[in-house]
């Protein structure tokens, strides 16, 4: 056991170890699902988000996606179902010009951070915290960035930048060290981010935290010193999933990284997922049962193919439950083979609780080095 809790090296062959691991807790996914939530196994006719290169035609036998052509047609599926529960992502209609206002700035040694506010769409504005290296600023060259998002905290994103007196959550300020761009916006109806869901045309806060998150893409392709169209995001819990749904929505996202962001709806909390369900999340979910969800957390990493993602599940985490991590890992590793790509989804089990320890972000922080590229700055006087 003291093995299966040791943070395996990225890219190393342990991760092969790491995917294997259901096959020795477990006998298949769907069975932990029973097991954890109310003991009666699904019915015969409920969605199997654990088979995802696997589909069925009504009552026929089911067949095995064999090419791309076939499991994108499966993605689009997925991502009709996540609108399904979240609302349709805005259109081109809501791409306003971004008239960022920078409200304040501040010198943090080798980078400034500055507060600003952007305009997602017409009458929505942002809030978020931009870190840039000052090497940057003397030398404007193209580097990569990283979008760094918060966890449920009353600080909102300031945790991520340094203002939260919350070390184990201030990734912004440690990637800006590295020299990375980082971009933090706040997250809908938390801390002072108040908007109205309602008006703005919203079914649920997760969405039009992926549409501020996409638009903040946009605002950091329009800097001068940063890389267009490949970047990273990063995120603890709340910040977790967060990521991981926006990547689903924007491929400019290469390199996904979730602290103790996911579970299977049907293992969350034993099978109570009233937590998702808030105003801030996604409040559609409540008008299904448990077993006839639209979509789970299988699809939805195997909707990142074949992008990299590294997933953190503690073991002591209370939140989430890290031998359902693994389970959802093993269904959507068939996914990254079909791009012969399965060494891109990575996972790590923490000895700690619920939270993004040193070791896991100095992984994470070597992952964004490798896929994306090191900063200049890093190189730059």
């Amino acid at each position: 056991m003291r093995r299966r809790r040791q943070a395996a090296r990225v890219g190393a062959p342990q991760w092969a170890g790491l995917f294997c691991l259901c096959a020795t807790l477990l006998t298949l996914p769907g069975r932990l699902v029973a097991a954890s939530g109310s003991g009666t196994p699904p019915p015969a006719s409920a969605p199997d988000h654990f088979q995802l290169v696997r589909t069925r035609a009504g009552s026929g036998p089911a067949a095995t996606l064999a090419t791309l052509a076939e499991w994108e047609w499966r993605r689009a599926a997925i991502v009709r179902e996540m609108e399904r529960v979240m609302g349709p992502l805005p259109g081109p209609e809501k791409r306003c010009p971004l008239a960022v206002r920078v409200e304040s700035e501040e010198d943090c040694g080798s980078f400034v951070r500055r507060f600003l506010t952007y305009a997602a769409e017409p009458g929505g504005r942002v809030p978020a915290y931009l870190l840039i290296p000052k090497a940057l600023l003397r030398h404007p060259v193209r580097t990569p960035a990283i979008l760094c998002l918060h966890q449920t905290h009353p600080l909102g994103q300031k945790v991520v930048v340094g203002l939260g007196n919350s070390p184990n959550d201030e990734y912004g300020v440690e990637l800006a060290q590295r020299g990375y761009v980082c971009l933090a916006p706040a997250y809908p109806l938390l801390a002072e981010y108040q908007p109205d869901l309602t008006r703005l045309g919203y079914a649920s806060g997760t969405m039009k935290a992926i549409w501020d998150n996409l638009r903040g893409l946009d605002l950091l392709e329009s800097l001068p010193f940063v890389q267009r169209g490949r970047f990273g995001a990063v995120g603890h819990s709340l910040g977790g999933h967060n990521a991981l749904f926006t990547a689903v929505f924007d491929p400019r996202l290469k390199v996904v990284v979730s602290s103790c962001g996911l579970d299977s709806f049907q293992d969350y909390m034993d099978g109570d997922i009233r937590g998702w369900t808030s105003v801030r999340y996604m409040p559609r979910l409540l008008t299904y049962a448990l077993f006839r969800l639209p979509f789970d957390f299988p699809e939805v990493i195997g909707a990142l193919a074949p992008r990299y993602c590294l997933l953190s599940a503690p073991v002591h985490d209370a939140n989430f439950k890290w031998r359902s991590v693994d389970a959802i890992v093993q269904a959507a590793t068939p996914v990254f083979r079909l791009y012969n790509a399965p060494d891109h989804l990575h996972v790590l089990h923490p000895d700690c609780a619920h939270l993004f320890p040193p070791e896991v972000r100095a992984q994470a922080y070597a992952l964004f080095a490798r896929h994306l590229g090191r900063p200049p700055a890093e190189r730059l006087p």
